[in-house]
């Protein structure tokens, strides 16, 4: 669909699906996503080409070497009715959301992140292996144990860091929607035990590497990296309480509501201007009231793509002047303004 679309274009890869061959149209083996950017910078071209070897990114037409040298260039926030869910959801839900979002913002943190899964892979390799008994050299497993800690220390730094920022932006929103009723924060859960203060990556990566030379038999006897980030988690405190174990739906959904919102005061405060916010389908799954807040707050600032099954009067009302744009037998058709009224 036209939002998918956008946020592969924004993402080089769906929300929705790892296989990009699903994004080919039946009997096809490639595909080609084009747009246009306007922004602060000026107009950028992005492309991404697709085909059943793997992906192209270009920018101005010009192939880029590495994804997360794309990634950033343009930036969105994508709001569906799982992310309601991000609260209550598994941690690797909450792992993906911080990598997703703050990749966006900070190209650094994805080469690390993509160092980090691949010396993880070798290493998971690795002592599977010596847990069958098919390799017995502990030198080559300090290796990895210590390339490991040393991306790992830059990662959970970093994501502590976001959180604390996006913390801040929720926080402000929370108050906002609940009538100053409710205090939302973000807590960083690790597997490790977490110094006072975490900025400092070379006190991270030594813990790390005590945890990996401590449990190294525990490890082996499982066969997989048991301490990292890949592991770790965070948790939303509202008015002192985790509300993942004792918030009502509502609260739990309103602090959802908060954080993702949040992401698009936190993009321009870090990189100068907002994102391009999508909203798949989310105004059904809110009341009226949540609804409101949710238009009134952002569509004066950021361009907006909605998808929606029927506009209703809410959306009518609160949306100025909206350009509606219908899907029909595959294809993308502007509504004119003279059919009943509506506003093309």
């Amino acid at each position: 669909n036209l939002l998918e679309s956008i946020y592969v274009l924004a993402m080089a890869r769906s929300q929705r699906t790892n296989n990009d061959h699903e994004l080919m149209r039946m009997g096809e083996n490639s595909a080609v996503i084009q747009g246009r950017l306007a922004n602060r910078l000026g107009t950028t071209q992005l492309e991404i080409d697709l085909n059943l070897k793997g992906k192209k990114a270009k920018v101005n037409q010009l192939e880029q070497a590495k994804l997360s040298q794309y990634i950033g260039k343009m930036n969105i926030i994508l709001f569906a009715p799982e992310d309601l869910s991000l609260v209550k959801g598994s941690p690797i839900v909450r792992r993906k959301f911080i990598d997703m979002e703050f990749g966006q913002i900070d190209s650094h943190y994805l080469y690390d992140l993509s160092q980090y899964k691949i010396i993880l892979r070798q290493r998971n390799r690795y002592l599977k292996q010596l847990q069958q008994k098919k390799a017995n050299d502990l030198l080559l497993l300090d290796v990895l144990s210590d390339q490991l800690a040393a991306f790992g220390a830059e990662l959970i730094v970093k994501r502590i860091k976001f959180l604390k920022d996006l913390s801040k932006f929720a926080n402000q929103l929370q108050l906002e929607i609940t009538h100053q009723r409710e205090k939302l924060a973000l807590e960083y859960l690790s597997k490790i035990t977490l110094p006072a203060a975490s900025d400092s990556p070379e006190q991270l990566y030594q813990i790390l590497k005590k945890q990996y030379t401590t449990h190294r038999d525990k490890e082996i006897f499982q066969g997989n990296t048991l301490y990292g980030p890949h592991r770790d988690d965070f948790k939303f405190i509202v008015n002192e309480q985790n509300v993942q174990l004792y918030g009502s739906q509502g609260q739990q959904r309103t602090a959802a509501l908060a954080v993702k919102l949040a992401e698009v005061n936190l993009m321009k405060n870090r990189i100068g201007e907002y994102p391009i916010l999508l909203l798949d389908d989310v105004l059904s799954e809110l009341d009226g009231k949540r609804q409101t807040n949710l238009l009134r707050a952002f569509q004066q600032k950021v361009q907006i793509f909605l998808t929606t099954p029927s506009l209703n009067d809410i959306t009518r009302q609160l949306i100025k002047d909206p350009k509606v744009f219908r899907i029909q037998q595959g294809k993308v058709v502007v509504e004119q303004e003279n059919q009943g009224g509506k506003q093309g």
